[in-house]
């Protein structure tokens, strides 16, 4: 781990952030352990199992429709409010899923939940770029992947055995973000004064930065539509390869996000030694490698090992997003440029399972896998072309 991972953690700010992030990862997986029991629970309800599915998707509904006005009320009402109200609303919404009666409260619940993940990644992303520079941000921007990654591992692991007792219990584990709330209350000041009272320096940003990133923003929602296939299509390729679908994915998905939080947390090392360019042709490099050995059905040892590589490569790439998109963007309109960002995931979530089920469908699993692990290398190339005509450029 580089000095400025180590320095970070003794920042409150920074831990503040990471927090923040960590609650992130929580808004659509941490209650798929407890699916089956709810709909057990509301079978009398019409369309029972397609609405108690939805409970899992209907936060990126939020996050999508919700996260314009994250960005404008960020760049224009402060960044310290609009996250303070993400977190008591992720806390006040993730909750209510114990105790509400109905199936369709606990929907608007979940929509609910939505607008606060779009509050909180929108300020976090703000916040990230308002308080840190150079090494430090690459560093933080990497930490907070690692984050999302032990985050993850932590919820779903709980929620597992929390489901076991009752499908409701689940909706607890959101509780935690009273942790979080104190901690942003408590450390995480205004952006735009230092704890000094001086004003911070105005970021002008690149002149057409806002067309650059609705550009990367394309790259992220791509990446996270093909990476998503991981959580939404590995129970269906174990089961068809007649393997033990419950233990499989668990033990896949939990490997994912060992293997990306720890490749994540030297992304910081990584960045001080090679260009944005050269980390994404590694990293999706990693992620098509990843890909082509899901292809091969191979050894369920084989299998876990190809979800291993595309962990590594998600884990790579995915700091690059945030850190580029915070250079390109005025200081000002910072939480605009989050709000893209973040919307982008939640798209990118969304829309994989319509793209990706029929590619399934047409070709099967090796051709649809195939496909990805080729069009994630094309990615790859295109890295790569462009770091060698950077090269070039400069040694002329």
């Amino acid at each position: 781990m580089t000095s400025n991972n180590q320095s970070l953690w003794r920042h409150p700010q920074a831990i503040a952030l990471l927090m923040a992030a960590s609650l992130t990862v929580m808004a659509n997986a941490t209650i798929s352990p407890a699916l089956a029991g709810l709909e057990q629970e509301f079978a009398e309800v019409p369309d029972a199992g397609f609405l108690v599915r939805l409970l899992v998707t209907v936060p990126s509904f939020g996050v999508m429709l919700t996260a314009p006005l994250a960005g404008w009320l960020t760049d224009c009402k402060g960044r310290r409010p609009v996250l303070l109200a993400g977190v008591w609303l992720f806390l006040l919404c993730g909750t209510a899923g114990y105790y509400l009666p109905d199936l369709h409260l606990m929907l608007i619940s979940r929509f609910g939940l939505g607008i606060a993940v779009g509050l909180i990644m929108t300020a976090q992303t703000a916040l990230i770029g308002d308080y840190f520079t150079g090494a430090s941000r690459q560093a933080l921007t990497g930490l907070q992947i690692s984050a999302r990654n032990f985050g993850g591992l932590v919820f779903i692991g709980t929620a597992g055995l929390a489901a076991t007792l009752s499908p409701r219990l689940p909706f607890l584990i959101y509780g935690l973000a009273v942790l979080c709330l104190y901690t942003v209350w408590r450390h995480a000041p205004e952006s735009r004064r230092s704890t000094g009272g001086a004003v911070q320096a105005e970021a002008p940003g690149h002149p057409a930065w806002l067309l650059l990133v609705i550009a990367i923003s394309a790259l992220q929602m791509l990446t996270n539509g093909l990476f998503f296939m991981m959580p939404t299509q590995l129970p269906f390729f174990f089961a068809a390869q007649g393997l033990d679908s419950a233990l499989m994915t668990g033990a896949g998905l939990g490997l994912l996000s060992l293997c990306g939080g720890i490749a994540a947390l030297f992304y910081g090392r990584l960045k001080a030694r090679l260009p944005h360019a050269a980390i994404f042709a590694l990293g999706y490099g990693a992620l098509a490698l990843g890909f082509a050995v899901l292809a091969q059905q191979g050894s369920a040892a084989l299998s876990l090992a190809g979800a291993m590589v595309v962990g590594i490569g998600y884990a790579t790439v995915s700091p690059g997003f945030v850190a580029i998109t915070l250079a390109l963007a005025p200081s000002g309109r910072r939480g605009t440029a989050g709000a893209i960002l973040t919307a982008s995931v939640f798209c990118g979530q969304f829309l994989s399972p319509f793209a990706s089920t029929p590619a399934i469908t047409q070709w099967g699993y090796v051709g649809a896998f195939g496909a990805a692990a080729a069009l994630l290398a094309l990615v790859a190339a295109t890295a790569a072309a462009a770091l060698h005509a950077g090269r070039r450029r400069a040694s002329a």
